[in-house]
């Protein structure tokens, strides 16, 4: 079953794997049934929670390792499990492709489990845990355009039924979001405009405005100081193909400046 489409996932904060107001937990919990009926064969992962110097990719044999990379959360968080078949052929099948597509260091990375990037989106998208799952690290002291490079290389992985999934965040400010008291639900001016531009530009197809979002976008840096949630997106675009339509899927705000939007790509 070849499949179409690539997505480009904000999972914000770990808290939404339990805090049920959350809109965007609402509409991962209804993937299946409103946006993505078909079921992929194995699912790759690109996460704004694994840096590496090269691209590495996870091959676990056996239910992947719920990985807790969040600190002083609920106990119950520590509790949840999400325990995916790895994937191991789709990760030496990705060290190929890339090879091919010419990264020539990849590296394999057999004990890695997956991390609240992953697993938090696919347990609200695929509670039952039986799809395979591999991940594919980001570079963050590399650009954009490497990234959509990456995805590029990828994109023959649709046609052999893998869901290819970039995990982030549209906007990913820590220091400036509104806690407690101070989250009036209103938006930050700044993450709004960037925000806008982004769904702007990958609806008009401008795909290299946004791989130079950096100097294209309005407050760039504010949106994403440190650029680890925004790769994800770049990998899933370029692995999207030549000639892609995008589709805003989801939209909403916590904390006065993080965005859940999120993307398809269709070929």
């Amino acid at each position: 079953m070849a499949l179409k489409e690539t997505f480009y996932i904000s999972h914000g904060s770990p808290t939404l794997s339990i805090d049920d107001s959350l809109p965007a937990r609402h509409f991962l919990q209804s993937f299946q049934r409103a946006v993505f009926p078909q079921k992929p064969k194995s699912i790759l992962v690109i996460s704004g929670h694994w840096e590496t110097d090269v691209p590495t990719v996870n091959a676990v044999d056996g239910p992947s390792d719920t990985i807790y990379d969040f600190y002083n959360f609920p106990k119950r968080m520590y509790e949840l499990k999400y325990p995916a078949p790895g994937a191991p052929d789709l990760a030496y099948k990705v060290k190929k492709l890339l090879q091919a597509g010419g990264f020539n260091q990849v590296h394999v990375d057999k004990n890695r489990g997956l991390d609240h990037g992953a697993w938090v989106p696919l347990m609200l998208m695929y509670p039952e845990a039986d799809i395979p799952v591999c991940q594919l690290s980001i570079q963050t002291n590399l650009d954009a355009t490497h990234h959509y490079r990456i995805g590029k290389a990828l994109a023959s992985l649709k046609e052999e039924g893998v869901l290819v999934m970039g995990s982030g965040s549209a906007t990913h400010n820590l220091r400036s979001m509104h806690r407690g008291d101070a989250d009036d639900g209103s938006v930050a001016s700044w993450a709004a405009e960037f925000d806008n531009w982004l769904k702007e530009a990958l609806l008009d197809g401008r795909y290299e405005d946004v791989n130079q979002y950096e100097s294209k976008a309005p407050y760039a840096k504010l949106a994403h100081p440190w650029p680890d949630h925004f790769f994800p997106l770049h990998v899933a675009m370029g692995a999207s193909g030549d000639d892609s339509k995008s589709e805003v899927i989801h939209e909403s705000w916590t904390n006065g400046t993080l965005s859940y939007t999120s993307f398809k790509f269709t070929s």
